[in-house]
């Protein structure tokens, strides 16, 4: 996963970069809040490692401005020296999803990024039915439905699809829905997961007419929104 990390003391930043890197993830380094926030109006993370005191802008201040323009993705985990009761509170109120005090360790910090992984992009498996549109996924009986056909798909087919439901509207990173579905980044080159989108696509009839859109997101990922359909829009 691609991880921001806004830490001005290079120590503490070569430290969190190893760990996370460790933890096989991308972590990009920013020593202060206005490169970050240049680099965030062009770049896509999947979480943010945000510390509060910072040589220019606060990272409290940076938080407030990411969740006014970003909405509730990417997650952010507050990493800093401040320990008070009250600054906690203030943190989390700001909209950070979790909040851990320095000194890094390591093990803590690698759980909490992959608890905040799993709770932003969750597959959903053991919920209850998705209705969109004329779509119908029922995770009990393993079964997608558009108004009265039950569309025949393979396992596999039908986890990337209730994936895709589930999460509706947001911009999903490649590796994490390769995680959702097969366990694992399925690696660089893989055209795995193209594939499977491509055949769903075909068979699920993804598009406007139905009420939705798949797209790819270059670099990144893919983005499966709910549209209007041409017969409303015009």
């Amino acid at each position: 996963m691609r991880i921001a990390s806004v830490e001005d003391d290079p120590g503490q930043a070569a430290l969190i970069k190893k760990i996370l890197t460790d933890a096989g993830h991308e972590c990009i380094g920013y020593p202060d809040a206005q490169t970050f926030l240049r680099t965030l109006r062009e770049t896509q993370f999947d979480l943010v490692v945000m510390d509060w005191q910072l040589p220019d802008v606060s990272g409290h201040e940076v938080v407030i401005h990411i969740r006014k323009h970003s909405g509730a993705l990417p997650p952010i985990l507050f990493l800093t020296s401040r320990s008070l009761e009250e600054d906690i509170v203030a943190g989390l109120a700001a909209g950070a999803d979790d909040y851990m005090v320095k000194p890094v360790r390591g093990g803590e910090l690698t759980a909490r990024v992959a608890a905040l992984l799993r709770r932003s992009y969750p597959l959903g498996a053991n919920e209850g039915s998705v209705r969109e549109g004329p779509y119908l996924i029922d995770p009990a009986s393993r079964v997608v439905t558009m108004g009265s056909r039950t569309v025949d798909l393979s396992p596999r087919e039908f986890d990337v699809a209730l994936f895709l439901f589930r999460n509706m509207d947001r911009l999903l990173p490649r590796e994490f829905v390769e995680f959702a579905v097969w366990g694992r980044a399925l690696g660089y080159g893989s055209r795995t997961l193209d594939s499977h989108l491509s055949r769903l696509r075909v068979k699920l009839k993804l598009g406007p007419a139905n009420g939705v859109r798949l797209t790819s997101v270059y670099s990144y990922g893919y983005r499966f929104e709910r549209c209007r359909s041409d017969s409303h829009a015009k």
